[in-house]
């Protein structure tokens, strides 16, 4: 991504209001793909959403929220053909919407994308779920002609199913261990931030696994520009720099990495082994960094 590119992005990850949240993930695929002409796959969505509305209103009864719903799922994924990539989870393409919206498969995040983006311009009223490891939304209740409605939680990954708490606790314990224990405070609304970078985290970790340093570096330098107070960040975009044979540039990054954990340290009273052991394999990266950086001088 050009610098130009990287403005833009933060800018409208920053601009104030949720509804722009797809044009916004839709620039991630600058990183693939930097010719892409992002109003072409605008297009393309608002399409989605025009057939989307004339089979809803065509389906459910006006103000019937749950029977609108209902014929959103349907329409996306049983007729539209949306789907979870549970063959080819790690692909990079699930993470880039214009992938998705022509190959009609992705990841829980981005498929939640469109789902919120068409389903909100239908009139529901629907919020990303940053649950951990598996992204939801949920449907927000409303006062239809029908009847009232209660907050439901969805899964776009598995066709729009509606879980339970029980259906929640099962997904933490799948990702999080049979130690992790649910709670309701796991299902707060994700805001466009926070999407967005955990869109760029899971895209760093699929770069990643394909040995593709370099991607998953501009993927961090992103995240940072959202968020320059990541130590995460810094220190991974200091080990991809490293992996990639840039050592001065990786220095800088673990360094300052080093320098903010210990100050981190000194301000927790907690004994935070897992910190201490961290912050003891980066120090080894460092001095052997600081001798190979001196031996090019």
């Amino acid at each position: 991504m050009t610098p130009g590119d990287v403005e833009a992005f933060v800018a409208l990850a920053q601009r104030p209001g949720e509804d722009d949240l797809a044009e916004a993930a839709l620039q991630l695929a600058r990183i693939e793909y930097p010719g892409l002409r992002a109003d072409d796959t605008l297009v393309l969505l608002q399409a989605l959403v025009d057939r989307t509305a004339a089979f809803v209103q065509a389906s459910a009864a006006p103000g019937d929220a749950v029977g609108h719903l209902q014929h959103l799922g349907q329409f996306l994924f049983d007729l539209e053909g949306f789907t979870g990539n549970l063959s080819d989870y790690d692909d990079p393409r699930n993470s880039f919407l214009n992938d998705v919206l022509v190959r009609r498969t992705g990841i829980p995040i981005t498929l939640s994308i469109i789902y919120i983006h068409v389903g909100r311009r239908i009139g529901l009223w629907l919020e990303g779920v940053n649950f951990p490891g598996h992204f939801l939304v949920r449907c927000k209740g409303m006062l239809g002609d029908v009847a009232p409605t209660e907050d439901l939680i969805l899964d776009p990954f598995h066709g729009g199913i509606v879980l339970t708490e029980r259906d929640c606790a099962r997904i933490l314990s799948r990702h999080a261990g049979e130690g992790a224990r649910f709670d309701r405070t796991l299902l707060a609304p994700a805001f466009k931030v926070h999407i967005l970078v955990r869109m760029l985290v899971n895209l760093k970790r699929a770069y990643a696994k394909l040995r593709s340093f370099s991607r998953a570096r501009d993927v961090s330098d992103l995240v940072l520009a959202l968020d320059p107070t990541s130590l995460t960040e810094l220190r991974d975009r200091g080990l991809l720099s490293y992996q990639m044979g840039h050592y001065g540039v990786a220095l800088a990054d673990l360094e300052r990495y080093l320098a903010l954990t210990a100050r981190r340290t000194r301000r927790n009273e907690d004994d935070d082994s897992e910190l201490k052991e961290e912050f003891e394999a980066v120090w080894e990266h460092v001095k052997n960094l600081r001798r190979r950086v001196a031996s090019l001088n």
